[in-house]
C-alpha cells in the first residue's frame, strides 16, 4: 500500500544554557562560563523511494537532540545534532502551525523545517567595567515546533487513467511487469500503481467515477496524482454501452477538480478490444470518431496492439529527450 497522506511532528532541540564559571588561575582571573550549544536542526530531503513515508505510519513524531550546556574556561557546549528526514521527491509539505507549503522536486533538494534554539549566553558575556564578576547567564531558547502534512504528488511521465475496471491494471503489467492487483470488480486497484518502461515511469490511476472531483467514492484522493504526469493514456471499456459518456465523464471531473489536466496530451484507448466482435467494436470506434475522439482498440491478449501502444510510449521517450 502506497502512503501518499500523513501528518507528523517536528521539534528542533532546545539551546543549551549558559554557564556561570570563575577561573581562579591568576594570570587569567575572572568569569569563564561559556555559552549554550544551539539545538539541533530538523531538515526534509527528497529521495526517488515512493515508499519512503511509510515509516511514518509507525514513528510520527521526530525531535532533534537538545544543545549542550555551556561549560568552564569558556568551552561551548555542543551544538545538538540534526536530523534529516527523507521523503520522496513530488512532496508538498503542508506546514499546518504556520499555514505555509513548501514542496521537493528533486533528488537531494533539502528543506530546512525547524530550526534549533540559540544557546543562552554565559557569565563571561555579561562581564563589564562595572560588573568583573558577573553571575547572569541566559537560558538557551527552545527549538521550533511544527506540525507537517505530508502530501505525495506522483511525478510520472504518463498517467493511465479511466473508469473502475477498464482494464488500466492489466495494460501497466503487460507494459511494465508492474504486478498490479486485477480482478473483475470495481476498485480493484485502492492506490496508484507504478511501473517503468524504459526511463519512462507510468502510473496507474485508480478508477475514477463522476463525482471524484466533488470527494465521490476514491475522489481527490487520486486526481491529485495526475496533475505532474506528462501524458495521459485514457482508456474505455469496450464492455461498456455507452463509451462516449464513459470518456466524457472522466474528462468533466478532470476539468472540475483543474482545467489544467485538460490540456496534458491525451491518447484514447478501446481496451479489452477481444471482448466483442470486430463489427461490434468498428461501431463503437465510430461513435467515438464523431465527436474527434481517436481511440485506439487494444488488448493484452492481441500483440500487436500492444506494439501500436509501445510506439506511443517510444515517442513520448523521444520527445522527452528532444
Amino acid at each position: 500500500m502506497l502512503i501518499d497522506d500523513i501528518t507528523i511532528k517536528v521539534s528542533a532541540g532546545r539551546g543549551g544554557d549558559g554557564a556561570v564559571a570563575f577561573t581562579k588561575n591568576k594570570m587569567s582571573l575572572g568569569p569563564s562560563g561559556a555559552s549554550g550549544g544551539d539545538g539541533g536542526r530538523i531538515y526534509l530531503e527528497g529521495i526517488t523511494d515512493l515508499e519512503a513515508l511509510r515509516p511514518f505510519r509507525y514513528k510520527k513524531e521526530f525531535v532533534a537532540q537538545d544543545g549542550g550546556r555551556g561549560g568552564h574556561r569558556l568551552n561551548d557546549g555542543a551544538t545538538g545534532k540534526d536530523i534529516t528526514l527523507k521523503i520522496p521527491v513530488g512532496t508538498v509539505i503542508h506546514n499546518k502551525t504556520l499555514d505555509k507549503d513548501y514542496e521537493i522536486t528533486k533528488i537531494g533538494e533539502k528543506l530546512l523545517m525547524a530550526k534549533g534554539g540559540h544557546g543562552g549566553k554565559g557569565n563571561f558575556l555579561f562581564r563589564s567595567s562595572h560588573n568583573t564578576s558577573p553571575k547572569q547567564f541566559q537560558r538557551g531558547l527552545s527549538g521550533q515546533s511544527y506540525t507537517l502534512r505530508l502530501e505525495l504528488k506522483l511525478i510520472a511521465d504518463v498517467g493511465l487513467i479511466g473508469l473502475p475496471n477498464v482494464g488500466k491494471s492489466s495494460l501497466l503489467n503487460e507494459l511494465t511487469n508492474a504486478k498490479s492487483r486485477v480482478a473483475n470488480y470495481p476498485f480493484t486497484t485502492l492506490e496508484p500503481n507504478l511501473g517503468s518502461y524504459y526511463e519512462l515511469i507510468l502510473a496507474d490511476i485508480p478508477g475514477l467515477i463522476e463525482g471524484a472531483s466533488r470527494g465521490r467514492g476514491l475522489g481527490i484522493k487520486f486526481l491529485r496524482h495526475i496533475e505532474r504526469t506528462r501524458v495521459l493514456f485514457h482508456l474505455i471499456s469496450v464492455e461498456s454501452e455507452n463509451p462516449l459518456r464513459d470518456y466524457k465523464a472522466i474528462r468533466v471531473e478532470l476539468k472540475n477538480y483543474s482545467e489544467v489536466l485538460l490540456g496534458k496530451k491525451e491518447y484514447a484507448f478501446l481496451s479489452k478490444s477481444d471482448l466483442i466482435s470486430t463489427a461490434e467494436l468498428k461501431k463503437k470506434i465510430g461513435v467515438l470518431k464523431k465527436s474527434k475522439i481517436a481511440a485506439l482498440p487494444i488488448s493484452i491478449h492481441d500483440w500487436e496492439s500492444i506494439k501500436m501502444v509501445e510506439k506511443i510510449l517510444n515517442k513520448i521517450i523521444k520527445d522527452k529527450k528532444a
